[in-house]
């Protein structure tokens, strides 16, 4: 980044403001100055979304406990729709972990605009033209991939809390439902970044529209062998809808890349 030509631009909206010219060369110092000025502001930006994200916290933690919710339903567990908490400090710590995490997705786009301020000015005209959707791109399919985790977990969890019949009581415990939660999500989110991937290689040359179609059977299998291995929890629908997914995934990426990329 440092040898390349970087603005001049100093001061200006913290949120905002224009993307800087390659008027002159930065200095390291000015450049460390850059980065600590875009750190500090996300930083802020966190903050101020954790706070208000804890002010809603008990309203969060329903929306995340729904389809824990909509598996004990099919339980007929004495106990409803309890969980357990098993630690004193738990009661304060989940929502504080739960409020950090909004606050997290709710700054995203400030985080997102500051480090794209930060490197933009190092890069050359085409870099700029593939980064900007590329960023976007991952923010939507990260999004996509948790939106479906969320609705397609009550039917893995169902499975898993009912495989042992009536030999057993199903009362889970919040913090580690929660931590499943967030594994299943990131899962899905990194996976479904799958369209972003080919489609960045097609932009620059590497894959084409035909290839990916003659690696068709390959791809499928590989997709299926990683759903099976990378989805966390021992039950067959997870994986299966997993899979499900990024086969249409790979097949729109074809269409996408013969189509607008023209690849």
């Amino acid at each position: 980044m440092a040898a390349r030509r970087l603005s001049g631009w100093r001061g200006g909206p913290a949120l905002g403001g224009p993307i800087p010219d390659d008027s002159r060369q930065l200095t390291l110092v000015e450049h460390l100055e850059e980065l600590r000025r875009a750190i500090i502001v996300s930083l802020i930006a966190w903050g101020l979304a954790t706070a208000l994200a804890f002010t809603f916290n008990q309203p969060l933690i329903a929306i995340l406990e729904r389809p824990l919710h909509l598996a004990l339903l099919r339980t007929h567990s004495p106990f409803g729709q309890k969980v357990v908490v098993t630690s004193p400090i738990q009661g304060l710590a989940i929502p504080f972990e739960v409020a950090a995490v909004a606050g997290v997705i709710l700054a995203l786009p400030v985080i997102v605009w500051q480090l794209w301020r930060f490197i933009a000015p190092g890069l050359r005209e085409r870099e700029r033209q593939l980064a900007f959707p590329f960023v976007f791109g991952t923010l939507v399919f990260f999004a996509l991939g948790a939106v479906f985790a969320y609705f397609v977990l009550p039917i893995g969890l169902s499975f898993l809390a009912t495989f042992l019949g009536g030999n057993a009581i199903y009362l889970p415990d919040l913090s580690a439902y929660l931590s499943f939660l967030s594994l299943v999500v990131l899962v899905f989110g990194v996976t479904f970044e799958l369209p972003v991937a080919l489609s960045l290689l097609a932009a620059v040359g590497l894959l084409s529209s035909r290839r990916l179609s003659h690696w068709r059977k390959a791809a499928y299998f590989a997709i299926i062998l990683a759903a099976l291995v990378i989805t966390p929890g021992a039950d067959p629908f997870t994986p299966t809808f997993l899979s499900v997914a990024l086969i249409l995934l790979y097949e729109g990426s074809i269409l996408f890349i013969r189509g607008f990329l023209h690849r």
